[in-house]
């Protein structure tokens, strides 16, 4: 059987309600037996509010620092999923990966 990846966006997992939706539809393929892996963004405007945070502390840009503050967008909502899904019976994990690459070495 084929493994299916599905990406839900900021407006789709953008408050519980919706969350609970996308929970719905990984349970219902799931028990069709389907194997899923789901790739959340932040909750709509997440992003845009921890990047304005960040211009009010510091005006210089440490991209790998930027990139761990918006990171938690998405573990919250990879986090929530979870939640929900197992409040449904399927059992499931969040993870939260970044790869990183760089022309130099010592970036």
């Amino acid at each position: 059987m084929a493994l299916i990846v599905e990406k839900f966006g900021g407006t789709s997992i953008g408050s519980i309600e919706r969350v609970n939706a996308v929970a719905d539809h990984v349970a219902r393929r799931h028990a069709t037996g389907i194997e899923l892996v789901v790739v959340l963004s932040a909750m709509a405007g997440e992003t845009n509010r921890l990047l304005g945070l960040a211009a009010e502390v510091s005006t210089h840009t440490d991209h790998r620092e930027v990139d761990a503050l918006i990171a938690t967008g998405e573990q919250v909502t990879i986090a929530l999923l979870a939640l929900a899904l197992e409040a449904r019976g399927v059992k499931a994990r969040s993870y939260n990966c970044l790869l990183y690459t760089s022309p130099s070495p010592r970036d």
